[in-house]
């Protein structure tokens, strides 16, 4: 299998920067964000954004998580790592690593809906544009049109500094 990185360290700190920056442009008047990174590399990028936007303004941010069945997420409950009450009536941004046909981003924001948040935006760092379900990705490091054949790899290294990279691989 080719490997071609797409994205390299370097490059996916600039693409979380500027997501934050547009987060906190955008909602700058709430008193708190919810991340909710589904689970996976999803939860990573949640993380770095919330860290990011610690450090650049003074919203509050609350970084989560939510854990589904990506091949039937009807099949098996839904684990959200937060309570109905703390997402009641305020901004959730769903964030996942890789947006592909969109099935596992939009079971995530039906599951947040049931708690009647203030509102609901998604975020991911590549979007590959090859969705069958009607959604969309409000905040997006890259945008890159594939073919369904092709696989998007992220590699987010908790540990090892310098070694993140998204890879297109044929």
């Amino acid at each position: 299998m080719k490997r071609n990185k797409i994205l390299n360290n370097e490059q996916i700190k600039r693409k979380l920067e500027r997501m934050a920056r547009q987060m906190l442009e955008d909602h700058y008047m709430e008193k708190e964000l919810v991340l909710l990174g589904i689970k996976g590399q999803g939860v990573e990028v949640a993380k770095r954004l919330n860290d990011i936007l610690n450090s650049i303004g003074k919203l509050k941010s609350r970084n989560e998580s939510i854990e589904l069945n990506k091949d039937n997420p009807l099949g098996s409950e839904i684990k959200c790592s937060i309570n109905s009450e703390d997402i009641s009536n305020k901004v959730v941004i769903v964030i996942d690593d890789v947006l592909n046909s969109g099935k596992t981003m939009i079971y995530s924001v039906k599951h947040v809906l049931d708690s009647e948040p203030k509102g609901v935006y998604t975020a991911t760092l590549v979007d590959r544009i090859h969705r069958s379900f009607p959604v969309r990705a409000d905040y997006c490091g890259l945008s890159l049109s594939t073919h369904v054949d092709q696989h998007i790899s992220v590699v987010l290294n908790k540990k090892t500094e310098g070694k993140d990279a998204v890879y297109l691989e044929l």
